[in-house]
């Protein structure tokens, strides 16, 4: 029997398509607001396992970690694709790779 309740990965997705163009918020943030405070971790999960033809659909770069900065150490290029597709929507990073809250915190 299928549950009607949206899972876990679907939540997280509902909440990244509310962050707005030109702002960000961290992991732990978006665990928090889907009812699962220490979910951080599964939150990158969630949106790693975003399917191609979904990436257009949820602004997963849009989603940073708690000190600001991109998480992507061990994949240069999808690192380097996040920092773009921010800086295009005119995210602005720090000289130490970090982006000010203050200024860009959702929500």
């Amino acid at each position: 029997m299928k549950s009607d309740k949206p899972n876990f990965y679907e939540i997280v997705y509902q909440i990244t398509k509310s962050i707005p163009k030109g702002k960000v918020t961290s992991y732990g943030r978006i665990a928090v607001l889907s009812g699962n405070p220490r979910a951080a971790r599964a939150v990158g999960y969630a949106l790693n396992a975003l399917k191609k033809d979904k990436e257009q659909e949820v602004p997963w770069q849009r989603v940073i970690n708690a000190s600001g900065a991109i998480s992507f150490k061990s994949d240069t290029s999808r690192a380097i694709l996040q920092r773009k597709l921010l800086e295009s929507e005119g995210i602005v990073f720090q000289e130490n790779d970090r982006v000010d809250w203050k200024l860009f915190e959702w929500p």
